[in-house]
């Protein structure tokens, strides 16, 4: 009689837990069809477009990752585009400033709350005095908007460049007020050389690249030009794409736009920054870079999306918005010849890359029809 009971239990639990497994299948089967329709629609956009090569990533941490590649590398006798062929991620760098010294400050290598001049004392007798290491991260320093880029763009060097940011007249007090940078921003890879012996570089190279398994990923031209399997950059003229030269300007900030990457990279990353290696990238490294530093409302206002979104801030090199009640993390790059796309939304455990070697606004289009779709698909409803 006993064995009866228990029988039956046993054959209850099974008839019980049908619906759950059916309901998993299900979910399954409707995130697959969706990155099939996706990966279609970003094959027929390139195509529409002529958009010479692409690198597409995405990842669910349920139902597996995508990693490809689309068309080539150059328009003219270019090699085919595939997983492990490298992109220059522009300004999609800062996400990887931004984690790393959230990881330094949560293994209490770095601090976030301390002056800049305690690390680097040019600082010190300026009007920069009172400015935070995280005002660098969240582009709260008080500065003009792309102060001396046009530096970057010219043969200085960046050693030359940076001092001379103590001589612009402030906007505000340091976190007051949003001003996106590049120069301004790559000083957090000084005080990351100060605050622990090690370049910025190295601390990239050895304590996140190579333990995530990041096989192409790196900094800087000579990175990128090690060998022919990487996507050159383009430029439209008056009728079709041409193939420009790549230029060494941005990789000398490093920080703010020196990474180079591939469609296999992106994937790791993409779990990474959704907790899938917390011995690289641990939970509180995850929270301290996305805790939300300073308002950008001018984001709010961008064509695409701007239905969309309801709040927008910068963490620490990441974007945060509030997309249709999820919160995600974002960021776009663009140099002269590419343009990239990250996008991570952790509650439900989704990440996308797009990366593009040519300067096409259809990169915009198609990350605005992911991020909207994917969380349809994830609630349950049709892609729209």
């Amino acid at each position: 009689m006993k064995s009866l009971f228990i029988f039956s239990k046993c054959l209850m639990l099974m008839v019980l837990s049908q619906p759950v497994k059916s309901n998993e299948i299900d979910r399954a089967k409707a995130w697959e069809h969706f990155v099939n329709d996706y990966s279609k629609q970003v094959q027929r956009k390139l195509k529409e477009k002529s958009v010479p090569g692409a690198a597409l990533s995405i990842t669910h941490m349920e139902f597996g990752d995508l990693a490809k590649g689309y068309g080539r590398t150059k328009v003219k006798n270019g090699k085919k585009v595939n997983g492990r062929t490298r992109f220059r991620l522009a300004s999609v760098s800062k996400t990887f400033a931004g984690s790393l010294t959230a990881k330094l400050a949560a293994e209490n290598r770095v601090d976030l709350d301390k002056y800049v001049a305690d690390y680097l004392p040019i600082f010190l007798d300026s009007q920069y005095s009172t400015l935070r290491v995280y005002h660098l991260l969240s582009h709260s320093s008080g500065l003009v908007p792309n102060a001396y880029d046009n530096l970057i763009e010219s043969r200085m060097s960046y050693q030359d460049i940076y001092p001379r940011l103590l001589k612009v007249e402030s906007l505000c007090k340091p976190g007051i007020c949003y001003g996106y940078q590049n120069v301004m921003f790559s000083l957090v890879g000084n005080v990351i050389e100060q605050a622990t012996g090690l370049s910025y570089e190295t601390w990239l190279n050895e304590f996140m690249f190579k333990p995530l398994g990041m096989k192409d990923a790196g900094l800087g031209f000579e990175h990128m030009t090690s060998n022919d399997n990487y996507a050159l950059p383009h430029v439209k003229g008056r009728k079709n794409w041409h193939t420009a030269r790549l230029k060494k300007h941005y990789y000398k900030v490093a920080p703010a736009a020196g990474v180079n990457a591939s469609a296999e990279d992106m994937v790791t990353w993409l779990k990474a920054q959704l907790g899938a290696y917390p011995s690289v990238l641990s939970l509180d490294a995850l929270t301290i870079q996305s805790r939300p530093f300073t308002r950008t409302k001018r984001e709010l206002k961008r064509r695409v999306w701007r239905k969309y979104v309801d709040h927008a801030h910068y963490g620490l090199g990441w974007r945060i918005y509030d997309f249709e009640g999820e919160t995600l993390y974002y960021h776009s790059g663009w140099v002269q010849g590419y343009r990239t796309d990250v996008v991570v939304i952790p509650y439900l455990g989704i990440g996308f890359s797009l990366l593009l070697n040519a300067e096409s606004g259809v990169i915009n289009q198609l990350t605005t029809n992911f991020i909207r779709d994917a969380i349809a698909v994830a609630r349950g409803a049709e892609p729209r």
